[in-house]
């Protein structure tokens, strides 16, 4: 029995282990929004700060995706998580867009 309860704990601690970091990557790929409204409409000033904004963004999606990934290789129950991989690869690949298009954004104000 406590073997049992041992692995429900585990298994549960696992879980919120991939979900936690997961949340991150979300919240991050959300300021892209608010970094691409300051690089391109934004007061000239600030554009500099919406590129790096947008690096630590992206920065923070591939650190969070990497603890995703190492999470899910203990989890034993991939297959549960098939939905949360795929759109873990749609924020990932999308931030790098996002980032791109920022950094071409703030370059053009110096250009």
């Amino acid at each position: 029995e406590e073997k049992s309860a041992r692995k429900r704990a585990l298994t549960a601690a696992n879980q919120n282990a991939i979900r936690v970091p997961f949340r991150v990557m979300q919240l991050a790929h959300e300021s892209f929004d608010l970094l691409e409204a300051m690089a391109t409409s934004g007061n000239p000033a600030s554009a500099s700060d919406a590129g790096v904004g947008a690096l630590c963004a992206r920065a923070a999606i591939r650190g969070a995706w990497l603890n995703v990934l190492t999470n899910l290789a203990g989890a034993g129950e991939r297959a549960a998580f098939q939905e949360l991989l795929l759109d873990g690869r749609r924020i990932v690949e999308e931030s790098a867009e996002r980032e791109e298009r920022i950094l071409a954004a703030v370059e053009k104000q110096f250009a």
